[in-house]
C-alpha cells in the first residue's frame, strides 16, 4: 500500500532552505525564511521574553494539561491587543471567542475548518499573490479557493457572493509588501457590509510595519464595521517565538451569545487535530502583556526591530538608485514589512543565487529582515545585474 503512494511535492522554501545550508561558500545569504536577524544575522531572544521565561521558571508552575482552548489568560490578552479596548471584554472584544492555537497556522486551519462545518460549500477569496500556505491550508480543510488581484482587489472583490469568507492580510502583505490604503480598507469594509461575505484577518507582522497600533488599526476597523470577523494571530514574528509555535484563533459575531457554540466548535476541530496547544508560549506572552514593565519594554524592542526592517529597505532602496534602477527603487520604497518581492522572474532569482550567493524564493520574494547591513550594497549590485538581463522565463 504505502509503496503506491504518489510522490508528494516538495516544498519549495524548504527546499531553498536545505540548499543554502549545503552551499559550502561562506558570503551566502539567506533571504528565504521568515525570520527577524540582527546585525550580526542571529536571531535574538527578545529581552522580555528571556526575563519573562526567568520569571515563569523561578515559579515553577505545574505543567499539567490545560483545557481544548489554551491558556484562557493568553486568549483575552491577545483579545485587547489586538481589538483594543481595556480587559478583552468592551468593545468588538465583547462580542468575540479567542481560543489558544499551534502559531498563526493553526489559527488559520481551525478557522479553516469552522468555515467547513458552519458554512458548507462557501468559497475562501485569497490575494493573487499569497502567502504561500494560504491556499494549501484551505482545500486541505476541504474549502474551495478563489484568487483577487493584490493589489487593486475591490473589482476582484465585486463578484464576492453573501456568505464567501474573504482572506485579507492584516498588514506587511506576504510576500509583496504592499498594504492598502486606508481609503481601501474603509472601501473594503462598505463592501463586506454591502455584499454581506465575511472578512478573514491573517494577522501575523503587527508591529513591523508602521507601528503596534498602526498596524493593528484596519483589523480594529473592521471588527468595529462588520457583524462576524475571523481573525488568524500569531506570535512567531513579533515576540520571537517561532519554535514555541504560539498562535490565537479570534471569532466576532454580532453578539457573545450568537458565538455560544462556536468555541465548542474551535475545541472540537482542536481536539482532532493536536488536543492542546502548547503552554510555554503562551505563558510568556501572557506574562509580558500583563507587566506594565515588561510590555513597555517589548514595546521599545519591537520598535527597534521595526526600525531596523525599515532602514534596510531604505539603504536597499538609495543603493539600487545609485546603480540607476530608480523605477525599481521606487516600487521597492512602497513597500513596508518583513518581506519584499523583487521585480525578478525564477531564471534571474536562479542567478541571484547562482552567481552572487542570495536565496530568495523563485517568485522573487525576499526577507528584508534578514539583510546584514554590510551586505546590502552587495545584494543592490547582485540584484542590478540580473535586472540587466531579459527575463529568460516568464516570471
Amino acid at each position: 500500500m504505502l509503496e503506491l503512494l504518489p510522490a508528494p511535492p516538495a516544498d519549495p522554501l524548504w527546499d531553498l532552505a536545505a540548499a543554502y545550508a549545503a552551499d559550502p561558500r561562506p558570503e551566502r545569504l539567506n533571504l528565504v525564511l521568515g525570520v527577524y536577524r540582527d546585525h550580526t544575522g542571529a536571531t535574538p531572544v527578545m529581552a522580555a521574553v528571556r526575563e519573562a521565561e526567568i520569571r515563569l521558571a523561578e515559579r515553577s508552575a505545574s505543567k499539567e494539561y490545560r483545557g481544548l482552548s489554551g491558556n484562557t489568560a493568553f486568549n483575552r490578552a491577545m483579545l485587547t491587543m489586538v481589538l483594543g479596548g481595556s480587559d478583552g471584554t468592551d468593545g468588538p472584544a465583547g462580542r468575540a471567542t479567542a481560543v489558544q492555537t499551534v502559531a498563526g497556522t493553526g489559527a488559520l486551519r481551525l478557522l479553516a475548518d469552522l468555515i467547513r462545518v458552519t458554512r458548507p460549500g462557501t468559497t475562501v477569496w485569497i490575494s493573487d499573490p499569497a502567502y504561500v500556505n494560504h491556499r494549501p491550508i484551505l482545500e486541505a480543510a476541504g474549502l474551495t479557493v478563489r484568487t483577487y488581484a493584490w493589489p487593486g482587489m475591490l473589482d476582484d472583490l465585486r463578484a464576492a457572493r453573501r456568505d464567501d469568507v474573504v482572506l485579507l492580510q492584516g498588514c506587511c502583505h506576504n510576500p509583496t509588501g504592499v498594504d492598502p490604503s486606508p481609503e481601501t480598507w474603509e472601501a473594503l469594509a462598505d463592501l463586506a457590509c454591502r455584499n454581506g461575505w465575511m472578512p478573514f484577518v491573517d494577522l501575523a507582522y503587527h508591529g513591523l510595519g508602521d507601528g503596534l497600533e498602526a498596524d493593528l488599526w484596519a483589523t480594529r476597523m473592521l471588527a468595529a464595521r462588520v457583524p462576524e470577523m475571523l481573525i488568524a494571530v500569531s506570535c512567531s514574528k513579533n515576540f520571537g517565538l517561532y519554535s514555541d509555535r504560539t498562535g490565537c484563533a479570534v471569532v466576532l459575531g454580532p453578539s457573545r451569545t450568537a458565538l455560544r457554540h462556536v468555541e465548542t466548535a474551535l475545541q472540537n476541530a482542536a481536539r482532532t487535530l493536536y488536543s492542546m496547544p502548547p503552554e510555554h508560549g503562551a505563558a510568556v506572552v501572557t506574562t509580558i502583556l500583563e507587566d506594565d514593565g515588561l510590555r513597555a519594554a517589548w514595546r521599545a524592542e519591537l520598535d527597534v526591530m521595526r526600525g531596523r526592517i525599515t532602514a534596510n529597505r531604505a539603504d536597499l532602496t538609495a543603493h539600487l538608485g545609485a546603480l540607476g534602477r530608480e523605477d525599481e527603487a521606487l516600487a521597492l520604497a512602497r513597500q513596508k514589512g518583513m518581506f519584499s518581492t523583487l521585480p525578478l522572474g525564477p531564471e534571474q532569482m536562479r542567478r541571484l543565487r547562482d552567481e552572487f550567493a542570495v536565496y530568495g524564493t523563485t517568485s522573487g520574494r525576499i526577507n528584508i529582515a534578514g539583510i546584514p547591513a554590510h551586505r546590502i550594497p552587495c545584494l543592490a549590485r547582485g540584484i542590478a545585474a540580473v535586472l540587466e538581463q531579459p527575463y529568460a522565463v516568464a516570471g
